[in-house]
């Protein structure tokens, strides 16, 4: 009897796939919308806050394989060996996947509407799957026409920082309204960074990302107002006495936004160089957001 293993670079290629990274779009939004819902009300469920984020997380597996599957039909996917279709080489298996982590998803948020008698956990995040099914999914496929950036923003932004508040308290809240803004903008940057590495790939498969748009020297110094934005609009929320003045700490995270800057405008058109910026606006979103939850936290407690 002998013992296969996986060889460490298809482990690699794997671990791309599922993007474990990724999964911080959906912790962020949900922390930061509880995080607030405790400042202003002084209430935390435990129970809702873990069974959201387990939805959320099966959501975003959703999004993650059916992304997959429809990039499989239009063949952007074709020089990408960390598409889980491509390791899989079994389309069905991914979508029938896909729509299981859906159904789980929807298992949880349906359970905190049961819990508390309000459909309107549901109608939120009913909404928030509709939009990240037409990033990519037929007939829309609104992704290949520039508008993921935008799609991103109110999915991960407004939507799901405004869901998270609610579940606490069942109400809404334009604190939480002004922080969903500045998540939106950092979850944005990550699917923006995104784009640099692969314009030729878009351009062939008919994908007009914003990078293809604007080309990538335009578009590395669009990425530069943007990452200031988080920043900015966090300390005129704060001086304004609208945030808490503890959110400030959100600046301790301003390296990563100024590697990031730096890593664009200089690799900008060196695909295989600039190919990680990704991730370091994945760490920028996570390290950013959850100094703001804690800007949120601390206060509640003194």
């Amino acid at each position: 009897m002998t013992t296969q293993t996986v060889s460490p670079s298809r482990f690699k290629l794997w671990m791309a796939a599922i993007k474990p990274p990724m999964y911080s779009v959906a912790v962020i939004p949900i922390s930061v919308g509880t995080a607030i819902a405790f400042w202003q009300q002084q209430q935390f469920d435990a129970t809702i806050y873990t069974t959201f984020l387990g939805a959320a997380i099966a959501i975003i597996a959703w999004l993650n394989l059916s992304n997959d599957f429809f990039d499989s039909q239009t063949g952007i996917d074709r020089n990408k060996p960390h598409s889980v279709v491509n390791l899989t080489n079994n389309p069905p298996l991914v979508f029938w996947v896909s729509n299981l982590c859906l159904a789980l998803g929807f298992l949880g948020i349906g359970a905190i509407a049961w819990w508390q008698k309000d459909p309107t956990i549901v109608e939120i995040v009913a909404l928030c799957c509709a939009l990240g099914y037409s990033y990519q999914g037929p007939p829309f496929r609104f992704g290949y026409q520039g508008l993921g950036e935008f799609i991103c923003f109110f999915t991960f932004g407004p939507l799901a920082v405004l869901a998270a508040y609610y579940s606490q308290v069942q109400s809404f809240s334009m604190v939480a309204l002004w922080a969903s803004v500045i998540i939106g903008i950092s979850t944005s940057l990550i699917l923006f960074c995104s784009h640099f590495h692969q314009v030729e790939d878009d351009l062939a498969a008919g994908k007009r990302s914003p990078i293809v748009r604007l080309g990538t020297k335009l578009g590395s110094q669009v990425l530069v107002p943007f990452v200031g934005s988080i920043f900015v609009l966090t300390g005129l929320l704060a001086i304004a006495g609208i945030f808490p003045l503890a959110s400030l700490v959100i600046l301790a995270s301003f390296p990563f936004g100024y590697q990031l800057i730096r890593h664009v405008v200089e690799n900008h058109d060196r695909p295989q160089k600039v190919s990680n910026c990704k991730f370091i606006a994945v760490n920028l979103h996570f390290l950013s957001g959850v100094l703001l939850a804690l800007g949120f936290v601390i206060p509640a407690y003194l």
